[in-house]
This record gives C-alpha cells, structure tokens and sequence, in this order.
C-alpha cells in the first residue's frame, strides 16, 4: 500500500467515524474516541469564516477538533457522502466529498461540494484545509430567520 493509498485509507474510515459520530448527536451523546482514534496529536483543522460551525477557524488538538466536531453536530442532524474522488501524493490527498447535510435547525438540506486538502502523518490526519463550493447555501439551510421569511 502506498502512503496515499494509506492517507486515503485514514480519510474513509474518519468519514465514517465522523458521520456516525453526527448522526449519533455528538457531543455528550456519542463516543468521541472513534474520531479521535484517526486523528494525529498535533492536528489543525481550518475553516473558513462565515459557516455556523467554524467559530474562530482555527481548532487545534484532539480537543480542539472534539470541539469543533459539538458545534458542527449541533448544526448538523446528518451528513451523507453521495461521492468522493481523491488525489494525492505522499502523505497528502485531496478530496472531493459531495455531501448531503441536513440542518438539526431547520430540517432543510443541501447538496455540496467540499474540496479538503489533508495531510496525514503516522497513519493520522495532521491537517485538514476544507473549501466549501457554496458557503452561502450552507449557512442559509440552518438559517431558521431566513426559513421564515421565504
């Protein structure tokens, strides 16, 4: 196996963990150490700013990443991965995830696309740079203000 076969490797099953992890409620509510068990000690999760579950963008840690998952669980009932392609070189990969969300807020969904740039060390995710095709649309279906004025 190559170290992108493995990168990728490491990406499905923490996708699996992460979705499960959602769909279980999060926070207080499902087991966190799955997600964990994926993720390098030392790993850097950063969002971009204007997203319900971003906060400062910047999350550090398993910790940090343990809370980065509660707010995205809070803002998210379920995750689907409809498709996935990857790219990589090394202990990099690049994948192409079209997710179907659906708000916890508002019960509304939406269909996108998220390009994440991942780097993995020693079998674990070290960084992870995701770019929301449509970041807008994401925020609007959790926008419960938004809802009531369409």
């Amino acid at each position: 196996m190559t170290s992108v076969d493995t990168a990728w490797a490491v990406m499905e099953r923490f996708y699996a963990a992460e979705a499960a992890y959602v769909a279980a409620g999060g926070h207080g509510k499902a087991d966190y150490s799955e997600v964990a068990a994926y993720l390098d000690p030392e790993v850097v999760l950063y969002q971009a700013p204007g997203l319900p579950f971003t906060g400062t963008g910047v999350w550090r840690g398993r910790d940090g990443m343990e809370r980065f998952l509660a707010a995205f669980s809070e803002t998210w009932e379920s995750m689907e991965f409809l498709e996935q392609e990857h790219w990589g070189n090394g202990d990099t990969v690049v994948v192409r995830n079209r997710v179907l969300f659906r708000s916890r807020a508002t019960g509304r969904e939406v269909d996108t696309l998220i390009l994440q740039l991942i780097r993995v060390r020693d079998g674990r995710m070290l960084e992870c740079r995701p770019f929301y095709w449509d970041p807008a649309a994401v925020a609007g279906v959790c926008d419960r203000q938004k809802l009531e004025r369409l």
